[in-house]
């Protein structure tokens, strides 16, 4: 049952991932500051691929930032905006940063990790959980940006699975 579970959930991260990455590949450059009810653009994509990041993380203390993705550490997610303007190949390589760490947590995951607590304090429930409000964050932000870009002509897809097998 545990291979059964990781699967769906390493299946369905990838979907979700493969639509914001839809998103962040899709967007025109005259649109990357454009904001998205109040935030720019990059910036909705940027807090997505860093919460990514977090809660794939074992617990909140574990999270490490990454010195030119998180010039100012922790800050950088605390705060109400980032330190800087991220363009757009850099979130093209931090979605593949957030893509290898899911495959790498995911398979990592065992019946006692997933049973046992989110490891965050804010997030009073199990780690299988996190893994779905996860990937509801990424899909909630996705559909922002999508809503966004179809406004502006651009078309994006619907990914219903990432395992390789039913890929669409």
């Amino acid at each position: 049952m545990i291979d059964l579970l990781k699967s769906i959930l390493s299946a369905q991260l990838s979907a979700t991932l493969a639509m914001l990455g839809n998103c962040i590949h899709g967007c025109p450059e005259q649109q990357w500051d454009t904001r998205i009810a109040k935030y720019p653009f990059w910036m909705v994509a940027y807090h997505t691929l860093c919460y990514v990041d977090v809660y794939l993380s074992p617990n909140d203390a574990a999270w490490q930032p990454h010195p030119t993705l998180h010039p100012r550490g922790r800050d950088e997610l605390e705060t109400e905006y980032p330190s800087r303007r991220f363009d757009k190949p850099e979130l093209v390589e931090y979605l593949a940063l957030g893509r290898r760490k899911m495959h790498d947590t995911i398979a990592a995951e065992t019946p006692e990790s997933l049973s046992g607590s989110s490891g965050f304090p804010h997030l009073p429930f199990t780690r299988a959980e996190l893994h779905l409000y996860n990937l509801r964050h990424i899909q909630h932000h996705t559909c922002q940006l999508s809503a966004f870009l179809r406004r502006v002509g651009v078309d994006t897809r619907w990914v219903k699975t990432g395992r390789q097998d039913f890929a669409s």
